[in-house]
């Protein structure tokens, strides 16, 4: 009779197999409900029997404690960079370099993979199990990323072969799903935040976030494409290329299976070509395919420059852009009465979908741009997933286009429209505005805030529409009788919202905050406000002196909150949600210091961040720079002490310089906190 503890490891085994099968091979066996049933069954015998967990059990993918910083992981071998080329020519003189090279005569075989648009990284293995994986970093040292790639479920957390070798080193990308963006978009627009711009910035956000569990709610994925010679197979020397691509394979690891071979360069560039839109196709973003010589011995004698191998180049698409025309300018309504311009297009093929729409984001973007309803204009995506207007093209004008004027009128509710004095933002003045009040809810049910599972925006809709909450507080007197005759509410999908609705009365004052849609207040405002005012009394008596004390709050935050707490609705708000059992208190806790922060030069500075970021998300950076030690807000005054700007910085860089505050691009921020 089988023991338990063999019956766990034939569990591993099979629920390896099947996950194998089911993502490397896409050809499972089992059904969905059988697989979690395996799984199901070994969670049990593991907890019934701790002993007998292991680090590779498919039980450890996610779950684990978030780490306090990360750690430097030196490369066995380098992992180089590639120089990038454009069109035919550079590829043909690509191929005459490598032929002048070699041996005259000698046969060139090229392997052409496909550029997946994500972040490199290497994965090491001790016996056979996964024990380190490190991101590309400079090249000679990265990040140590294990905690956050045991979630990608591609990824073997042992290898499949009988005899493992006692260390193997491979190399591979991680990425995101353009479905996956767009599911994660659609959730951060319904609840009032800025969208991702790109799958790829989103994946390096990610892999640096201290959080596991974070990490694996947004499903990366992997390819394997290399089995480096310093960390290969012990007595197994492969000749080609594509020998080792099937041995990666055999081990477990997911190849893409959209690989050629060619033995002449025009052949190679006739297969490019088919991608240019075939691409398109694609369930993630490529922005280009790589060639590689086949032949690894070749390789060893063609070397490498000071930058990078002379047997491998890459061959980069050209950012997608198309011309269009916009039929008319409308107007959303926000959580905080902000309106935001919105351009119906007409519909453009673009990156392998239809765009018919794109954000103009707020007055000051339309007048610096000079955009006008009837514009010809440029609209790029640049495998980007939000549409982005590059220029109106001015000299297409035909008299016909109209300057837009933002409505003096709430187009929802019709109530008057006044322009933020602080900003370039137009704002709705009724807080009974359905618009209004429909992203409220949604912002306040967010992860960040009082995180109520179920509370999207079929439901919220259905709830303002059919008049049964008027009011944030109207979320804690739904009953159960209500619930259910609503659309898609079944009883139990009822009681489930109703629990969620119940358990968020716990999360405390500060997630209140996050949630309230308070102009310029989210969770680090929030944080700071209930660490400092841990008891909502506190809050109600406190003055903009008071407020404006709090490091981290400027005079704009400290306007907002006197302004919330003192208003009528602001206070009856308040009442309700006391009298509906709303926490409304911080257990304010002295934190452990952090174990990294005052060695960074982060401790104790305040940044902005601003424009598009190559290897972080905003949220990442923020979070990063709050572990550190330092503040993250989003006004430049005189108090910053840094800017961090990418790509398109905007206004916040302007006077930032006009400031005189220190402005760091990405690489330079990485070098201030010593990442890498």
């Amino acid at each position: 009779m089988r023991s338990v503890a063999q019956r766990a490891e034939e569990l591993r085994r099979l629920i390896d197999h099947h996950n194998r099968l089911y993502y490397v091979e896409a050809r499972p066996e089992i059904s969905d409900r059988d697989f979690d049933r395996l799984l199901e069954e070994l969670k049990k015998i593991e907890a019934d029997h701790p002993d007998l967990v292991t680090p590779d059990s498919p039980t450890q993918r996610v779950g684990g404690q978030p780490v306090e910083g990360f750690a430097t992981v030196t490369h066995r071998a380098p992992m180089l960079s590639i120089d990038n080329t454009y069109n035919a020519d550079e590829l043909r003189e690509f191929d005459r370099r490598v032929r002048r090279l070699l041996a005259k005569g000698e046969t060139v075989t090229y392997v052409v993979e496909l550029k997946i648009d994500g972040v490199a990284i290497s994965l090491t293995y001790e016996n056979g199990r996964f024990t380190v994986g490190a991101t590309r970093g400079d090249g000679v040292q990265g990040d140590d990323v294990t905690h956050n790639l045991r979630t990608v479920h591609e990824l073997p957390l042992r290898l499949n072969i009988a005899a493992p070798p006692p260390l193997l080193e491979a190399r591979g990308e991680v990425y995101m799903t353009r479905d996956e963006l767009a599911r994660i978009n659609r959730d951060r627009v319904a609840k009032e935040m800025e969208p991702y711009a790109n799958p790829r910035n989103l994946t390096a956000g990610t892999l640096k976030l201290l959080d596991p569990r974070q990490c694996a709610e947004r499903r990366l994925r992997l390819f394997a494409y290399d089995l480096p010679p310093a960390g290969g197979l012990p007595g197994v020397e492969f000749k080609t290329h594509l020998d080792s691509l099937r041995k990666l394979r055999e081990l477990g690891f997911p190849v893409n299976p959209h690989i050629d071979s060619f033995d002449d360069i025009d052949a190679v560039i006739a297969y490019l070509h088919t991608w240019e839109t075939k691409r398109n196709e694609l369930p993630y973003e490529t922005d280009g395919l790589v060639i590689k010589v086949n032949d690894l011995d070749q390789r060893r004698r063609l070397g490498m420059t000071s930058k990078a191998p002379r047997w491998v180049v890459a061959f980069k698409f050209a950012a997608e852009q198309a011309i269009t025309r916009i039929r008319s300018i409308e107007v959303q309504v926000g959580k905080t009465g902000t309106l935001t311009p919105v351009a119906n297009l007409d519909p453009v093929r673009l990156a392998g979908t239809t765009v018919s729409r794109a954000s103009l984001h707020n007055a000051d973007y339309i007048a610096t741009k000079d955009i006008r309803t009837g514009d010809t204009v440029v609209v790029e995506k640049a495998g980007e997933i939000i549409p982005y207007i590059v220029r109106a093209e001015h000299a297409a004008r035909t008299g016909q286009e109209k300057v837009f004027t933002f409505p003096t009128t709430c187009p929802v509710c019709g109530s008057p429209v006044q322009r933020d004095p602080r900003g370039a933002f137009y704002r709705c003045t009724s807080h009974g505005c359905v618009a209004r009040l429909k992203r409220q809810l949604l912002a306040f049910a967010q992860r960040k805030a009082m995180d109520i599972d179920g509370l999207g925006v079929e439901i919220v809709n259905q709830l303002v529409d059919t008049g049964l909450v008027g009011s944030l507080p109207d979320l804690y007197r739904l009953k159960k009788e209500q619930l259910v005759g609503l659309e898609r509410m079944a009883d139990k999908s009822a009681q489930n919202l109703l629990d969620g609705i119940e358990t968020s009365k716990g999360r405390g004052l500060a997630r209140v905050l996050t949630g309230l849609a308070i102009p310029h207040v989210g969770d680090t405002v929030a944080d700071l406000v209930a660490t400092q005012f841990p008891d909502v009394q506190q809050l109600l008596a406190a003055s903009r002196e008071d407020l404006g004390q709090v490091k981290g709050i400027g005079p704009i935050l400290a306007e907002s909150l006197h302004e919330f707490f003192q208003s009528e609705r602001g206070r009856q708000t308040i009442d309700e949600m006391a009298s509906l059992g709303v926490k409304l208190t911080e257990d304010v806790k002295r934190k452990p210091a952090n174990a990294f922060a005052g060695s960074s030069g982060v401790s104790g500075k305040t940044f902005v961040v601003t424009g598009t970021l190559a290897r972080y998300s905003r949220e990442e950076i923020e979070e990063l720079i709050k572990k550190l030690g330092g503040k993250a807000t989003g006004t430049v005054s005189r108090k910053t002490d840094y800017l961090v700007a990418g790509d398109k910085a905007g206004s916040k860089l302007d006077k930032a310089k006009q400031l005189g505050v220190k402005v760091l691009s990405e690489d330079e921020f990485d070098e201030l906190i010593a990442v890498k």
